[in-house]
């Protein structure tokens, strides 16, 4: 018989398991967060999260419970960010625990062209956790702050939930973090934060048509217009999940007899409404394709920067009701992390015109401050994907507070008093200055070149066609749309000088041109009748985002020259001028 040694041990299984290492102090930026590989041009998946311009700090607020200002300003910086945080920690889980992921934590520079720093971690979707220490990553001079997290999949189409976290260094002390209860949808507490949305039910007649073509079996559409949110963003997946998709397909099973709803989806986001006037044609009647039944504003979130402060809305809300076959008309405020909106400033729109109005922070910013045992729903992390936008119990609140109106008025809880004033007859509430505001763009020329006496267009520089356009995903789509894509643009350094010019009879006019990050882009002007009317710099915003701003807003229509040129000492950049506003 063979010997056997007494000190020996079995090799599976260790001798005895080491002592957890402790953990430092941390904060969550991300917790039980939803991601999904949205698809890419090279097939694989990936999910963005961007975290600069303050977004972190915001982060922290919501997910990691953090009010240490100290702590607060030193995410500010990438140098802060550096004396604060010893390591990071991510885990990724996934249906499919053997799905990879890579991740990645990267800085910005002072300059988009700046090279900056990449945390990264390779990690199987299995809700292990990777810890990546700071001690061990070269750090770049040039980094200037976290600009943004992604979550990169060798395929498209993974939905994963992800646990983020900052462990810090010594002489920091990390907040309590709170593990989340889950939103009871039938609690009576529930019930009434949802009903506390209805803000104005105003003249319902129009909804009640919209029941009755229901309830015989029609096909019916609805439309939203609005900015990211309304596009879906914070929703995972964005197409799936977003308040619009939700709601219409609610809508469908609850009060269609058998009729087919089909959803109209134009949400792009960073507008307002003053390009929303300008694309409401193209995106929610489709030329003519689409006559919808029901149309959602949402607006109350993007229109901060609008110059007219609510002229530009109002003129897209009485093209909305203006429309001949009538459709209903409901005002959608949305509301940021921050307990914001701008409801107070348009509201007086929804009065004027009396139609319902519908706020998600009437419901919802109430019971934030207060605990579960006290009453809460749903908590702000719970709520909010990031600072500006919802999640996707957060898109679910959305949906069942537009739900919640659509039931008042079939149960008979919302009755209308009187007969429908004309719109002819009813005095502009801001003003109402674009009623009659089109898209002129280089598909819509042929078309608009009667109307307004098009003539003269030279196109100078801007002879080429700019195909790097904002992207926005919409009504089912998952893949993203090109928006403005038939533009004029100047897309070499090499100049001739050669300004855009055309003649045209218009009383408005507004400038719809694309922002871009890259140091590429320069500054131009518009020039009206030989006078500079407006200055354009592109790289203002810092994204690829389509913006539109007023050059002329004149009572009386006249024939007008339009001069679009660069601004001396930008010659050599690039602009492209997406389209025009022009009535």
């Amino acid at each position: 018989m063979e010997a056997v040694a007494l000190n020996k041990r079995p090799k599976s299984g260790p001798i005895a398991p080491k002592d957890p290492i402790k953990k430092r102090p941390y904060f969550f930026i991300m917790q039980g967060k939803e991601i999904y590989g949205a698809p890419m041009p090279d097939k694989r998946g990936i999910q963005f999260i961007f975290e600069d311009s303050g977004r972190l700090i915001d982060s922290a607020k919501i997910t990691g419970n953090v009010k240490d200002q100290e702590i607060l300003e030193l995410l500010r910086s990438a140098k802060g960010f550096r004396r604060l945080v010893h390591s990071v920690g991510v885990s990724v889980s996934s249906r499919v625990s053997t799905d990879k992921v890579h991740f990645v934590l990267q800085m910005y520079g002072e300059h988009q062209e700046d090279k900056a720093t990449e945390l990264t971690a390779d990690l199987s979707c299995d809700g292990m956790e990777y810890v990546i220490n700071l001690e061990d990553i070269d750090f770049m001079p040039t980094d200037k702050e976290v600009g943004q997290i992604r979550f990169e999949f060798d395929t498209p189409g993974i939905q994963a939930t992800t646990d983020v976290c900052f462990y810090l260094n010594d002489g920091f002390t990390a907040p309590p973090q709170t593990t989340e209860t889950s939103v009871d949808f039938a609690s009576d507490n529930y019930k009434k934060m949802i009903e506390r949305s209805l803000m104005y039910a105003g003249n319902v007649s129009r909804l009640e048509k919209v029941f009755e073509k229901a309830g015989s079996g029609e096909e019916l559409t609805l439309a939203f217009i609005g900015g990211s949110i309304t596009q879906g963003a914070g929703a995972v997946p964005l197409h799936e999940r977003n308040y619009a998709r939700v709601f219409t397909e609610a809508f469908e099973k609850k009060y269609s007899q058998k009729g087919k709803v089909k959803l109209v989806k134009a949400g792009v986001g960073g507008t307002p409404s003053e390009l929303g006037m300008i694309r409401f044609e193209r995106d929610i009647l489709r030329h003519g394709q689409e006559r919808p039944d029901i149309i959602v504003i949402e607006f109350a979130v993007n229109d901060e920067g609008d110059e007219t402060k609510g002229v530009c809305y109002e003129s897209l809300v009485r093209k909305a009701l203006s429309l001949p076959w009538h459709p209903a008309v409901v005002l959608l405020f949305a509301v940021f992390s921050f307990d914001w909106n701008l409801q107070d400033r348009l509201g007086v729109v929804g009065t004027r015109y009396n139609i319902p109005m519908v706020s998600i922070m009437d419901a919802v910013t109430p019971q934030f401050s207060l605990l579960p045992e006290d009453g809460r729903v749903i908590s702000k992390n719970q709520f909010f994907y990031d600072q500006y936008h919802p999640s996707n119990l957060g898109h679910r609140v959305m949906a069942d507070c537009l739900l919640n109106l659509m039931d008042a008025v079939n149960e008979g809880h919302c009755k209308s008093e009187g007969e429908e004033r004309k719109l002819s007859d009813i005095r502009p509430a801001i003003g109402n200055d674009f009623d009659y505001i089109s898209l002129l763009d280089r598909k819509e020329l042929p078309m608009l070149k009667e109307r307004y006496r098009i003539s003269g267009i030279e196109l100078g520089d801007f002879a080429d066609v700019d195909k790097e356009v904002q992207m926005a995903e919409l009504d089912y789509s998952e893949d993203g749309s090109p928006q403005f894509p038939y533009n004029w643009a100047k897309t070499s350094s090499e100049s001739t000088k050669s300004p855009f010019r055309m003649k045209a009879l218009c009383s408005k006019l507004l400038l719809v041109f694309k922002d871009s990050g890259s140091p590429e882009y320069g500054t131009a002007e518009v020039y009206v009748d030989g006078k500079l009317c407006l200055v354009a710099d592109p790289l203002v915003v810092g994204w690829t985002h389509c913006n539109a701003l007023i050059v002329l807003n004149e009572k009386d229509a006249a024939i007008h020259e339009i001069k679009v040129s660069m601004k001396e000492g930008f010659e050599d950049k690039k602009f492209t001028i997406l389209g025009f506003g022009i009535a």
